[in-house]
């Protein structure tokens, strides 16, 4: 059998594939970002300052670890240096995917010495944890108020120690939306002690779809910071009050106006060191997802604020596409963690790289981080009962589409054991494409799949498949079954989420194979990328896939 060595064929693999760009977007000479800062979903940021340390979170929806907990010193460079949520609550309603539902819109604030983290899940109510240091441990999730329906909520410490909380609705549970509500929690903030009061109705006043709000008070006003008009068309409101209960007048300060920056929408107001503020919102990019932007702001005579850039002088700002960076925090703190856009892992670590999640609560056997081999091991096994495709699998390990445009390319080792094992990379959304490898007839087969709305129950269909080896070319495995040669699979996804799949044997040279995919979102997320395995039957000491490096 004629293979490479592991380090050959990494050797060859550097030579293939240049550097991934950070995409930090700074000019050192002109000290200006380009947004978006975050190409990458990130849906529903929201983010706080804490002396020089800016921390950030995101909704995370059924993926695992979730609440990805992002540190940066300026405003613009981001890592991920946590999850506060390493698993879905309740465990078993988690087991497999339950896509678009689980963590929406988070908010975190920093009260009296501590990290609060609120979101809704729309099927179960509002939930809480804690933390004394963000890049630590968080506490387990608290169900502050139950019930259906309850979205998006943030809370507010008031100057005479009450706490309040806004939050959204979603139609699809509560039969009713465009609306916020506030109402008091305890000073634990362990349940609710008031009653839900109505202080905004965005459908009858046209702000349709009025969701995401996050709460703020300054000067003695009460301001709650909201989207309205959906996701893709939408605009930023400001509502504000001299009592937390209202009445709330209400403006439109960041449309899209002449941009080509559509919806921008719901994010976190920040002030930074020196004073300035500032505001983080994403677009929505469709495969690529909810990308993150970074907004200037300024705030009037008046007390209204004004996002962006205001040509035309009425309060409504527009995005900008560059500006000048926020100033760098002299105090912030040295976190060791991956780059908010990092593409590689060589599995070289004694735990998972937070910027992999799972699509359900991973169980015990699913995978094996191994690091003195410096691989990853995925066990193949079946989907599970009733299971339609890949997208009801909960073994997959996805990371987030990084745009504009993006590569990914893995270094796979697979040990098939029994007929039907499967393993390989794909790009998943609502719909999706795999590149397998295959284990049939005593030989491993290279097949490309497409299944167009996966998540309706659509079956996969092959456009491609080649023998790679026969049966002479792989060796015995310790234990049952067979070990093949290293091969790199790759796939490239374009500016319009056009992805093309190749291959290599030599690590020299890739093949195309199968006809060109069209990426498409997920259930309120982007596109992901990743690797999976798969199998026929369940048997002892089954197949296993050994991702050796991703670039």
């Amino acid at each position: 059998m004629k293979t490479l060595t592991i380090f050959a064929l990494a050797a060859a693999v550097v030579s293939l594939t240049a550097a991934p760009s950070t995409a930090r977007n700074i000019s050192p000479d002109t000290c200006t970002y380009t947004n978006p800062i975050l190409h990458a979903d990130y849906s529903d940021p929201d983010a706080i300052r804490v002396g020089g340390d800016y921390w950030m979170t995101a909704s995370s929806f059924n993926h695992v670890p979730g609440l990805q907990i992002l540190h940066s010193a300026d405003l613009v460079h981001w890592k991920i240096v946590n999850a506060a949520l390493p698993r879905m609550t309740p465990e078993e309603d988690f087991a497999r995917p339950s896509h678009g539902n689980g963590v929406w819109a988070p908010a975190i604030r920093h009260h009296d010495g501590l990290y609060w983290i609120f979101w809704g899940d729309p099927d179960r109510g509002i939930y809480c944890i804690t933390a004394e240091d963000p890049a630590g441990q968080w506490s387990t999730p608290q169900l502050v108020i139950e019930g259906r329906g309850m979205i998006d909520p943030c809370p507010l410490w008031d100057d005479d120690g009450r706490v309040w909380l806004v939050h959204g609705w979603a139609g699809s549970r509560a039969g009713f939306k465009s609306v916020l509500s506030v109402r008091e929690l305890a000073p634990d903030c362990s349940r609710a002690i008031g009653e839900e009061i109505l202080i905004f109705d965005g459908k009858h006043n046209g702000n349709p779809t009025v969701e995401g709000p996050k709460f703020y008070k300054r000067d003695g006003w009460y301001y709650i910071f909201a989207p309205a008009g959906g996701v893709k068309e939408g605009w930023q409101l400001v509502l504000r009050s001299r009592s937390v209960t209202g009445p709330y007048e209400y403006r439109n300060v960041l449309a899209q106006g002449t941009t080509d920056i559509h919806g921008p929408h719901q994010g976190a107001w920040v002030e930074d060191t020196g004073g300035g503020h500032w505001f983080l919102h994403f677009e929505d990019r469709y495969a690529y997802g909810r990308v993150v932007h970074l907004q200037p702001m300024t705030w009037d005579n008046e007390g209204w604020c004004s996002m962006g850039t205001d040509p035309d002088g009425d309060g409504t700002g527009e995005p900008v596409t560059s500006w000048q960076c926020p100033p760098l925090s002299a105090g912030a703190r040295k976190i060791e963690g991956p780059d908010a856009l990092e593409r590689r892992d060589d599995f070289s670590s004694t735990v998972l790289s937070p910027i992999w999640q799972w699509p359900a609560n991973p169980s015990v056997g699913q995978y094996f981080l191994n690091p003195s081999a410096g691989s990853l091991r995925l066990i193949c096994r079946p989907l599970p009962e009733g299971s339609r495709n890949l997208w009801d699998s909960p073994a997959l390990l996805l990371r987030k589409l990084i745009g504009p445009e993006d590569s990914f390319t893995a270094r796979l080792s697979f040990h098939p054991s029994y007929e039907g094992d499967r393993a390989g990379i794909t790009v998943m959304g609502e719909s999706y494409a795999a590149l397998s490898l295959l284990y049939e007839d005593g030989s491993v087969y290279l097949a490309h799949s497409i299944c167009d709305e996966a998540d309706t129950g659509a079956s996969e269909s092959e456009t491609a498949r080649i023998l790679l080896w026969s049966s002479e070319d792989l060796e015995p495995s310790a234990g049952s079954g067979v070990t093949a040669p290293d091969v790199l699979l790759r796939v490239e996804i374009d500016s319009k989420s056009l992805c093309t799949f190749s291959y290599s044997t030599d690590g020299k040279r890739f093949h195309p194979i199968g006809s060109t995919f069209k990426a498409t979102a997920g259930r309120w997320i982007g596109a992901k990328t990743g690797c999976f395995a798969t199998a026929r039957i369940l048997k002892n000491d089954g197949g296993t896939l050994d991702i050796l490096e991703v670039l």
